[in-house]
């Protein structure tokens, strides 16, 4: 999508108003703004916040984060440590931003 205009599809905090229209160029594009390169790494999380989204119909704060992730792949990547080398500052607010997810309610 070569007029892909983030501002329309953004609130202002950056996060996608619909998650519904939500796709792997918008995700791109996202973690552009975030200097994020994402890798199948980043993709694996992002699936992972996706369905965590679907199950609780709320973004997961860090901690919530970090757990479902453990529960779903093990500790290796279930820990912050790993989150925070893919996703620097939060993995959660991070990550949900550009899986195309509200906000979480308890991060900045």
């Amino acid at each position: 999508m070569a007029d892909l205009d983030l501002d329309l599809l953004c609130d202002r905090r950056g996060f996608l108003i619909d998650s519904k229209v939500w796709t792997a160029e918008i995700a791109e594009a996202l973690a552009r703004e975030e200097s994020v390169n994402l890798t199948p790494a980043h993709w694996e999380i992002l699936d992972l916040l996706r369905s965590f989204y679907l199950e609780f119909g709320e973004s997961p704060a860090n901690r919530a984060l970090v757990n479902w992730v453990k529960r779903h792949t093990g500790t290796d990547k279930g820990n912050s440590i790993y989150l925070m080398r893919l996703f620097p500052g939060s993995p959660a607010r991070i990550g949900s931003r550009i899986a195309g997810l509200p906000k979480p309610k308890n991060c900045l």
